[in-house]
């Protein structure tokens, strides 16, 4: 898994990087069950999803603060 870039993200819609941020949550819920039953191979996949859910939560404020 990669982190997606800022550039990628500003391309997306106020919709769209809603229901990205829905899908890397649900992610991000299921990497860390899988990390408590010892399944996880790749623990820096955690943090690229933490990172990008960041990146959701900073250009939607962004989005919200140019609209106002």
């Amino acid at each position: 898994m990669y982190c997606m870039e800022t550039a990628e993200l500003q391309k997306k819609s106020k919709q769209e990087l809603s229901q990205l941020l829905k899908e890397q949550r649900a992610k991000l819920q299921q990497l860390r069950f899988d990390l408590a039953a010892g399944k996880v191979k790749n623990i820096k996949e955690i943090r690229a999803i933490r990172k990008t859910i960041a990146r959701i939560y900073t250009l939607a404020k962004m989005q919200e603060t140019k609209s106002a």
